[in-house]
């Protein structure tokens, strides 16, 4: 079945419809430059309301594995891909990639040219778009598009009830869930700490009373700034002497709640190949990230905080360390799975705080 992606400048991409042919949607579209890992970009929550355009040409080779997860289901609104792999290889796997996006309802499309569609996303920036299987009545295409915003998603993602994991561990954090990855957890549990996931609006008297000995604030999607009651509860929470580590999404939350300011990304960063500088230790190391909005250096109150990594490819903020707090935070992903694991070092520094 052909089926077309419309962009919000009148281009037109042809392919073959897979997944859930029959689902026609507006999204965000953003490129994802990951050789591997498909499944993990897939699955996290940070995607919510976007659609991903795979750059690596073949996908799907080794199937699908649920344990591979980041999350109970797919959250991007529209995969498009070069290929589709016809044969998945993998002893693991249960299923093929196209009865994946199926069975979860999720439109894509194959045999898409997803260089020049990369490109043309790098030269112009992100923009919206809308796949579907007929282009005839382009006025009204070109409508959704317009009235289409990723909005506030982040309470889409979160949990609605509190979920504990290793409750018998000797130390114990809470993970304020902006639509974090499970990783996360795992990484933590490595280190022998139980964590207790909360919904993203859960008042400070709650989390309180579960005596944490750390708070970590998840990734997540969306404009940070559409997240004001998240950014009240983290200015409380920075108020306390509790240990504080903030992922992605996180790190943006707590900089807007000490003042400083957040800014959109021309096209984001998105893959697992992104040099970032620790100046602390003037390492560099390889990261994977996902997001679209940063911290603008400037705005960084140098009384109150101080840039602890930047972005070696476009200078910008990637790490900031609050000055008299326990509180540090990440842009990139020190969880990534499958990887890199460069900054698995990240999660060490949280829990001797601890």
């Amino acid at each position: 079945m052909i089926g077309y992606l419309v962009l919000e400048n009148g281009e037109i991409f042809e392919g073959e419809r897979i997944g859930a042919t029959t689902v026609d949607t507006a999204c965000e579209v953003v490129f994802n430059t990951g050789m591997a890992g498909y499944l993990e970009t897939f699955t996290d929550p940070s995607y919510a309301g976007q659609g991903i355009v795979m750059t690596y040409p073949l996908i799907g080779n080794y199937g699908v594995i649920p344990e591979d997860f980041e999350s109970e289901k797919i959250w991007a609104k529209a995969v498009f891909i070069h290929e589709l792999a016809e044969f998945e290889s993998n002893f693991r796997k249960k299923d093929g990639l196209n009865k994946f996006l199926r069975d979860y309802k999720i439109p894509g499309l194959t045999n898409i040219n997803t260089r020049k569609l990369t490109k043309l996303l790098r030269e112009a920036g992100t923009m919206k778009g809308y796949i579907t299987s007929s282009i005839d009545n382009m006025s009204e295409i070109m409508q959704k598009i317009k009235e289409y915003e990723v909005g506030k998603v982040v309470k889409q993602v979160s949990t609605k009830e509190f979920v504990a994991y290793g409750r018998a561990k000797e130390k114990q954090v809470v993970l304020m869930d902006y639509g974090f990855k499970h990783n996360i957890v795992n990484s933590l549990l490595k280190r022998n700490v139980g964590v207790t996931v909360c919904p993203c609006n859960t008042p400070i008297d709650r989390i309180l009373a579960l005596k944490p000995d750390g708070i970590l604030l998840s990734n997540g999607p969306g404009d940070p700034e559409n997240a004001q009651e998240e950014i009240n509860i983290v200015k409380n929470l920075s108020q306390t002497n509790i240990p504080i580590l903030g992922i992605c999404l996180g790190h943006q939350l707590m900089a807007l709640a000490h003042g400083f300011k957040t800014a959109k990304l021309k096209y984001g960063h998105r893959g697992p190949n992104h040099p970032v500088k620790d100046l602390g230790n003037g390492k560099v190391y390889i990261t994977s990230q996902n997001h679209g909005y940063y911290v603008i250096a400037d705005s960084v109150n140098q009384e109150i905080a101080e840039v602890s990594h930047i972005n070696l490819n476009d200078n910008t903020v990637e790490g900031i360390r609050y000055k008299n707090k326990k509180i540090f935070t990440v842009q990139f992903h020190p969880e990534a799975c499958p990887g890199p694991q460069d900054t698995n070092y990240i999660f060490d520094k949280f829990v001797q705080q601890l």
